[in-house]
């Protein structure tokens, strides 16, 4: 075979120039119509290793044949060719089964490339230079190296027999090739340059509402549909640096260089789009299985001449990559039948007539077999996830079965992986955590000595316990705004008394926007207000608008900080009627807390290098999830939340890190602690115990987490926490550099998860998060939605982090403010600068713990520090982190306040100046 020939075959159809470096040796007479009359047997046209493909039948002989499709009746096929008397490469179709020669469906003129079945195979499409002029266009300036021509393409539509015909896209002097269609609804996905580089366009059938679909710099070209049409796959490049200069110089001179190609996926509007391969390699001509879960394609990957194509098969999610054939030579454009039993492909593999270079179309029996699986990154990191994240494990919420099971499985995959016991013999480390709040035999509520239906009314989360007792009083919504020049309470008397408020807010414009519904209609502000008030109890009604429908009564959830001092209850419609004419109103709430233990699973690798560093490194991630949801879900129905992505990803990630580090062990100059933390859902109480109760005395010197890392897309991953440490990006970035991955660095170290528990206790950390999505907290966060060669990237980022942290000497920690609140949303009240602790015990006396304060802050000003207990501001008592948040809202800038708090024991207060809201208090 020609090595030329065979290189330049690579870019058939689905690539802007099928024309050889060198010409191709002219085919026997009348060898391009047919196949040669006397085939070689299916047994010489595949290697044995081939289990895929059986009975292959060469279709063509003679000439370049290449992207051959299939019709959607599966009869027929119609490919790109070049052949006498023709030039350049010209669209022809055929029988399935080859009965009868190829007939010409284009012009004859120009070049064209990339035809297709649509409108139901009552059309063909494909794209051509001829209007541009009848004539071949040049070939590529070889002075650039191995280049494509970004030919003046435009795509067209025909009969198919190529009548009719009629042109689509016309934009002048730009490149509209490629296209393929969905067979559904007929809408095209096409390759153009018209906004200055070569991106995927959408557009309907007849060539309206052009939609662009990709949007970063590099080749994205060779898209087709899944058979549902729901996705599309498509090969591109993603040059950097110098690379990208390159790519943007031959851009300009209407070249590109097809050297470096990756497969991506996405849904068919181009949103969610995910790489799937890291191969470094030319990889192209993707096409969905009828699944639409598994991909086949060609590549060079493997061979160091770069010449060598193979066609390769790999699940969406990157996983169980497969190499389909072996043969020498040339393979690639492989396309399903629409039944899924066979497949039509390009290859040089007769070796019949492989001297004179040409390449053939083939069609072979596509024979299932399970992929032999490599059980690499990947693949650990996919089975990781699906074991956590099955219903098994009944959502991994702390006190369950299924947390404690994943617990113990967690153990098991640290111990297997190289890392020892970090307590003596053991690895867990156990810790308590409120887990239900129940109604106990002695809650009740009586009406003028009339008990109340047990079902009419519920206890509030957030209720104190005990006795209460008194009159009524109104209050309507239970309000004090004066920004918005509302007090339901300033010609009340409500001390002793019970209130009685509406649930939700007043209609109208002052409380129409979404802070001031969520902040003024939240209950557990409308109990603080009735409690600085003086009263005993607060009843909450859904009577504020009659003609609407009745909302339920909350459930009663546990959650960790202390009550908020005051009976709280919600009452139905039906039931407030008793209060018409009531007298005295008694509450009796008489709560079980169950509390449940859970445990964090820390492992340890020892250092093994001679020299060792001081202190030791930490990479966590929290395995602990919702259960069947509970407050903090997303969705309205109970049900299993899985969690795949939050946070079975960032364990199966700590698995694998650790995995890496423990084959590096001797390399080690420092101690580094795997951990899988519980309770984080909860408020970060796994981490924020180990913190306070670690397994050395060693100081941490850096801390990595890894919270939803499961859903990486458009191969991009966030790296917060940044600004802790000034040393990180020299760090981070070989990393990501070396994982072919773009790394976005910003950010403090506080943020709702693990790492801000030790930041806030003195350490550089970073969280790594391939970010936020709509199954967020919700049953729908499976594990089917998981990019795990995404997940696997990210585990050998921190892998290489945590291995160039053993290099590190000094590593700075930069105390450095949370940053204000994003978007367009007016900032309300105030701020203290001030970083609670959610981990706080609701056993423990009433007041906020304060795990940080903000650097130059309000809070560090007057004197405040972590571990400090606040307990009044102002006069008004801070029970909890709520009447904090309340407190804060109630003030502006600039005014001057005492701060009440606890410390040592000992009870001290400051003057303090409210200062700008932020993201924390």
């Amino acid at each position: 075979m020609k090595r030329a020939v065979l290189f330049f075959v690579v870019v058939a159809c689905s690539s802007p120039s099928t024309h050889p470096a060198q010409p191709t040796p002219p085919a026997p007479p009348d060898a391009a119509t047919a196949p040669p009359d006397a085939p070689p047997s299916p047994e010489a046209l595949k290697d044995p290793k081939e289990i895929h493909l059986a009975n292959i039948k060469q279709l063509s002989a003679g000439g370049e044949n290449a992207e051959a499709y299939w019709s959607a009746d599966g009869t027929q096929l119609i490919f790109q060719t070049t052949r006498d008397p023709y030039k350049c490469d010209q669209i022809m179709r055929m029988p399935a089964d080859a009965s009868t020669p190829p007939v010409l469906v284009s012009t004859g003129k120009g070049r064209t490339t990339c035809s297709y079945f649509t409108d139901h195979d009552q059309h063909i499409l494909y794209a051509s230079t001829h209007a541009v002029s009848a004539e071949c266009p040049p070939g590529p300036d070889r002075a650039h190296g191995y280049v494509w021509s970004l030919y003046d393409y435009d795509i067209y539509a025909a009969k198919p027999d190529g009548t009719d015909l009629s042109k689509l896209t016309g934009v002048k002097d730009k490149y509209d090739a490629e296209a393929t269609i969905c067979n559904k609804d007929g809408s095209i996905v096409f390759t153009s340059d018209r906004d200055g580089d070569l991106e995927l366009y959408r557009m309907d059938k007849d060539g309206k509402n052009v939609t662009r679909l990709t949007h970063t710099p590099g080749y994205d070209g060779g898209a087709f549909f899944s058979a549902d049409c729901s996705k599309i796959v498509w090969r591109a490049s993603r040059p950097t640096g110098k690379a990208l200069d390159e790519y943007n110089e031959l851009l300009a001179k209407h070249l590109v260089k097809p050297t470096q190609l990756e497969l991506y996926v996405a849904n068919a509007d181009g949103s969610d789009a995910r790489q799937v391969t890291y191969l470094g390699a030319a990889s192209f001509g993707p096409y969905f299985f009828p699944s639409g879960k598994r991909i086949i394609f060609a590549s060079n990957y493997g061979d160091p001449q770069g010449r060598e194509f193979d066609l390769w098969a790999v699940n969406t999610d990157g996983t169980d990559l497969e190499r389909i054939t072996y043969t020498q030579g040339f393979d690639g454009f492989p396309m399903f039948s629409p039944d899924g039993k066979k497949l039509v492909f390009a290859s040089n593999r007769n070796p019949a007539v492989a001297n004179v270079g040409e390449t053939d179309l083939f069609l072979a029996d596509w024979v299932d077999a399970a992929p032999k699986s490599t059980q690499g990154a990947a693949e650990r990191f996919r089975d990781a996830v699906a074991w956590l994240a099955d219903d098994a494990r009944e959502g991994r919420a702390p006190g369950s079965g299924g947390n404690e099971a994943a617990a113990e499985w967690i153990q098991k995959q640290l111990a297997k992986a190289g890392a020892e016991p970090a307590f003596g013999k053991k690895y867990r480390q156990p810790f308590e955590v409120t887990t239900k709040i129940e109604r106990g035999k002695g809650t009740s509520v009586t009406v003028d000595d009339a008990a109340m239906a047990s079902d009419a009314f519920a206890p509030l989360s957030f209720t104190g316990r005990g006795h209460a007792e008194g009159a009524l009083v109104s209050a309507g919504y239970g309000i004090v705004a004066p920004d918005l020049k509302v007090d339901d309470y300033a010609k009340l008397d409500v001390k002793d008394k019970i209130v009685v408020v509406h649930r939700f807010v007043p209609p109208g414009k002052a409380f129409a926007n979404d802070w001031a519904r969520s902040h003024y209609g939240d209950l557990e502000y409308k109990a603080f207000i009735a409690r600085q008030h003086g009263a005993v109890a607060l009843i909450a009604i859904d009577d504020g608008d009659p003609k609407a429908e009745e909302a339920s009564l909350p459930a009663l959830e546990p959650r960790q900080e202390k009550d908020a001092g005051i009976l709280a209850i919600a009452v139905t419609r039906a039931a407030a009627k008793s209060f018409a004419k009531a007298k005295v109103v008694k509450i009796d709430l008489d709560l079980t807390i169950t509390t449940a233990i859970t445990e964090n699973v820390v492992g340890v690798i020892h250092a093994g290098a001679a020299d060792k560093k001081p202190g030791v490194i930490v990479v966590g991630a929290h395995y602990d999830h919702l259960g069947m949801g509970g407050p903090n879900a997303l969705d309205a129905e109970p049900a299993i939340h899985n969690g795949a992505d939050d946070n079975a990803s960032g364990v199966a990630a700590v698995i694998e890190v650790a995995r890496t580090l423990a084959a590096h062990r001797s390399e080690l100059t420092r101690d580094v602690y795997v951990v899988a933390f519980s309770g984080e859902e909860m408020g970060d109480l796994g981490s924020d115990f180990y913190v306070k109760h670690p397994p050395t005395d060693a100081p941490v010197f850096a801390m990595l987490n890894m919270d939803m890392v499961g859903r990486m897309r458009a191969n991009q991953l966030q790296v917060l926490g940044s600004d802790s440490a000034p040393e990180w990006g020299t760090i981070v970035q070989p990393a990501c550099d070396a994982a072919a991955v773009v790394c976005s660095m910003s950010g403090t170290g506080y943020g709702p998860s693990d790492h801000m528990s030790f930041y806030a206790a003195g350490s550089p950390v970073l969280h790594f998060f391939t970010g936020g999505h709509l199954d967020y907290h919700k049953a729908s966060d499976d594990a089917d939605k998981i990019n795990a060669i995404g997940g696997a990237r990210v585990a050998q980022i921190v892998g290489d982090v945590a291995l160039a942290l053993e290099k590190t000497d000094t590593l700075t920690y930069k105390k450095v403010a949370p940053p204000p609140s994003g978007g367009d949303v007016r900032a309300r009240g105030s701020s203290l600068g001030t970083i609670p602790s959610y981990a706080d015990d609701p056993t423990a006396p009433p007041g906020v713990i304060l795990s940080d304060v903000v650097p130059d802050g309000p809070a560090q000003k007057a004197g405040l520090k972590a571990g400090d207990r606040i307990i009044d501001i102002g006069g008004q008592e801070v029970r909890n982190v709520h009447d904090l948040m309340f407190v804060l809202s109630a003030h502006k800038p600039g005014q001057k306040t005492k701060v009440t708090y606890v410390r040592d024991g000992t009870k001290k207060t400051v003057e303090a100046v409210f200062g700008a809201p932020r993201s924390r208090h």
